[in-house]
């Protein structure tokens, strides 16, 4: 299954002409297996001033699968992700992401992604990322 980051739902959403919207349009119009975590369900959603937009978009995303923490674990993992970056010299800006990478190694989910922080963690950990 293929974990869509916020940062390609956002240029989804904007119409942006990018690789990571055409591979995201694509994967939905093939009925491919994609997900997101709840974290990048308050992110996408948090950026929409339109009430009307808001809920159009809220109920378009929960059509997907969502994926959470499992438990405490989840975060203490997101920490120890973060701190073996960090000693290679490849220091996260987002604690967020070091979270969406532990719920996606946790689940053995693919990420498709469009921010550099998540190639910081794929040179420190076990992170499948999507390869075009």
């Amino acid at each position: 299954m293929i974990l869509v980051d916020s940062t390609v739902w956002i240029d989804f959403f904007k119409g942006a002409e990018s690789i990571f919207r055409r591979k995201l349009h694509q994967l939905i119009e093939e009925e491919e297996g994609i997900c997101l975590t709840a974290i990048n369900l308050t992110e996408i959603l948090q950026g929409i001033m339109s009430d009307t937009e808001f809920e159009r978009t809220r109920r378009y995303l929960l059509l997907f699968p969502l994926f959470y923490a499992r438990s405490l674990d989840t975060y203490i993992h997101a920490a120890k992700i973060y701190r073996t970056c960090r000693r290679s010299g490849n220091t996260v800006r987002k604690t967020v992401d070091c979270l969406i990478a532990a719920i996606a190694i946790e689940n053995n989910l693919t990420l498709l992604h469009n921010d550099r922080d998540f190639d910081k963690v794929t040179a420190c950990t076990k992170l499948k990322v999507f390869q075009f």
